[in-house]
């Protein structure tokens, strides 16, 4: 129960939400069903891309809530998920003292392509931690890093540390597979390394009304030079899977616009939003997306991102996203 609630604490923290509540339901089953349809109809930013029939399902699942018991959470809490579940976004949350929802469709029917067991013991030798990132320097001229969170953050003498460890290298792999997000000041300040001049990557929008396409006018966003001091120019390859979600699909957008970088591996997990926090009736906290994020072609990026060239792992005791980026690396 602690793990739960210190993860509660987390997701709500990193993201600096203000929690609005729904008050003008009552808190029955059925209201409190009523007030999550409401909140996820007139505040989430995905419904028409989502769950175009989204109108359609409120007396459906009003007529379940009816047989619900005034005192049974637990039949409540299913419902709600099941209600959730049409949206297939890992970015909705449920919250409450005995459990919490999140929902995993947006990855189970894709490759894990990753097995940091497998990275380990077969390219490493003595790798190095700083923060969520392990390095080392691979086939003698790679540099290798795996970034398993945005969540942490690393520094300015981090990088230089790293950078400077992999000064004879002729190019950089960076792992991003598996990691899950985390703050986007991390992504960006990453991404910064990898460019000397600001690089237009898409763009923000906030939903400003109850209809579903009531939408603030889009705000560019950048990649800043002056973001990072340091420095890396030669070129990079970045491996991301489906499990590559939230801050980290972001960074893998922004890194389609960079001159030095090329992504392969599986397709991201997505996640192009920002989450904000509502309460419920009965005092349950509900999180989903309220902003979206677009790319420079104005194409949302929230079911994923297609890598530059596409590797699944196939072949076991070894790593074959890693194989290919090494295999690029070596005829540059």
């Amino acid at each position: 129960m602690k793990s739960k609630i210190l993860y509660i604490f987390v997701l709500i923290a990193c993201w600096g939400c203000k929690v609005e509540s729904e008050l003008d339901y009552p808190n029955t089953p059925q209201g409190n069903i009523e007030a999550l349809w409401n909140m996820i109809d007139t505040k989430y930013c995905f419904i028409e891309e989502k769950c175009p029939t989204w109108s359609e399902l409120l007396p459906e699942y009003l007529e379940k809530a009816n047989k619900i018991a005034a005192d049974d959470e637990f039949a409540l809490f299913d419902l709600c998920c099941e209600l959730l579940d049409t949206l297939n976004d890992g970015h909705v949350n449920i919250f409450t003292s005995f459990e919490y929802y999140i929902c995993r469709k947006w990855f189970e029917k894709y490759p894990k392509n990753y097995n940091w067991d497998i990275i380990k013991e077969k390219y490493l030798t003595d790798y190095k931690s700083i923060s969520s990132m392990q390095y080392d320097i691979i086939h003698d001229s790679i540099g290798y890093i795996s970034y398993s969170s945005f969540s942490d953050k690393f520094s300015e003498a981090n990088i230089y540390y790293i950078l400077t460890y992999f000064a004879d290298c002729k190019a950089i792999i960076l792992d991003v597979r598996n990691n899950g997000g985390g703050a986007l000041t991390n992504a960006e300040k990453l991404a910064s390394i990898f460019t000397d001049e600001d690089v237009h990557v898409g763009y923000i929008q906030h939903k400003t009304g109850k209809n579903h396409n009531d939408f603030s006018e889009l705000s560019e966003m950048y990649i800043k030079k002056d973001v990072s001091k340091n420095k890396w120019k030669r070129p990079v390859i970045v491996l991301c899977n489906r499990h590559s979600y939230s801050a980290t699909n972001y960074f893998i957008n922004a890194c389609r616009y960079l001159k030095n970088v090329r992504i392969i591996g599986g397709k991201s997990g997505g996640g192009g939003g920002i989450p904000m926090s509502y309460e419920m009736p009965n005092g349950w906290l509900v999180r989903f997306s309220s902003v979206r994020m677009l790319d420079v072609e104005k194409k949302s990026i929230e079911d994923g991102i297609m890598p530059w060239i596409e590797v699944n792992c196939v072949n076991e005791g070894k790593d074959d996203i890693l194989e290919k980026a090494i295999e690029i690396i070596e005829k540059i």
